[in-house]
């Protein structure tokens, strides 16, 4: 028996994916909202035959999020973007465009909403990711009392950002960057346990909560490099840059911001977040609260990183 439908904004992203797999698994109708359906026709087979719709919507146009959400029983809103590339940036889709979709959802009478901000989300933080996070939260809340925002710290998987990014760097140069010494701390999140979070609490109904959304386990940058270069069996120089430093390679990030296709390694935005550790407060419930025991990185990132390896799979690398 079907839960009702639920709108999923951004689900053709790397946690959408898991998202509308969970919420076909748990028996949900999904209208999975993208900006180009075209290539995001592998979201229709995560469920059964019509249970995943796949629709254009337009963040930057309330008209658009209106009629995606129309008719809908809950809301999920995981749009976001870790760079600024024309008129995807920050304002548009974290604050504006969150803006859009809770106003949609007042307007449909809709409080089963959950929102993915970010860990370190603050309207005095120095980064503009930062911030715009923050505003995203406030936009949200003004409009559904009820919304839960979630904040997650950095996500790994198959594909991740973070993992998959140094491993392939590593691949193609001899030396790793440890942006200001690599002494910033994380406690990094499988993105499947993520999912599993946002599922539980759009089961059960939001009820305006904030939680922080973190893995079982704290390492610095210097830690997650070593961690990544011992997965893939190779070794490389690490050398420690400091702030001003990794601000010039910023700079080079956001010029080739500007590079059709390109996605920027580094911008000085991201150097900013760098700066502050991105761990959990201890104030705000968590995945334990949800009962979820979060995943290792031992437990998930070496597979995903076999095809860095020299021998793929037959190689087995010593990790904790």
């Amino acid at each position: 028996m079907s839960k009702g439908l639920v709108c999923v904004f951004g689900a053709d992203g790397f946690l959408g994916r898991y998202v509308v797999r969970q919420l076909a698994k748990d028996g949900w109708r999904i209208r999975a909202c993208v900006r180009r359906p075209h290539i995001a026709g592998d979201l229709k087979v995560m469920g059964g035959v019509g249970q995943v719709q796949v629709l254009q919507a337009n963040l930057r146009y309330q008209q658009s999020v209106d009629n995606a959400v129309s008719g809908c029983d809950a809301v999920i809103n995981l749009a976001g973007v870790l760079f600024e590339k024309g008129k995807q940036n920050f304002g548009a889709v974290h604050e504006r465009g969150a803006g859009h979709i809770a106003n949609a959802a007042k307007n449909n009478a809709i409080t089963n909403f959950v929102h993915i901000s970010a860990l370190g989300a603050d309207m005095d933080a120095g980064s503009k990711y930062a911030r715009s996070k923050a505003a995203g939260e406030q936009a949200v809340q003004a409009a559904v009392t009820s919304a839960d925002i979630l904040r997650p710290s950095i996500l790994f998987g198959e594909g991740d950002g973070f993992f998959t990014r140094f491993a392939g760097l590593a691949n193609l140069t001899p030396v790793l960057p440890l942006f200001g010494e690599g002494k910033t701390r994380f406690q990094p999140l499988y993105v499947d346990d993520l999912a599993q979070a946002v599922c539980r609490i759009i089961g059960q109904n939001s009820t305006g909560k904030t939680w922080e959304i973190c893995g079982p386990q704290t390492f610095s940058f210097k830690e997650l490099l070593q961690f990544t270069l011992a997965s893939i069996g190779k070794k490389r120089l690490l050398v420690p840059l400091p702030w001003s430093i990794s601000g010039l390679l910023g700079v080079f990030g956001d010029l080739s911001g500007y590079i059709p296709l390109v996605k920027p390694f580094l911008t000085r935005d991201q150097v900013q977040m760098l700066k502050t550790d991105n761990v959990a407060s201890g104030e705000l419930p968590g995945l334990s609260d949800l009962g979820i025991q979060g995943e290792t990185i031992g437990a998930i990132v070496p597979d995903s990183l076999t095809h860095f390896r020299k021998y793929g799979q037959f190689y087995q690398p010593s990790v904790n």
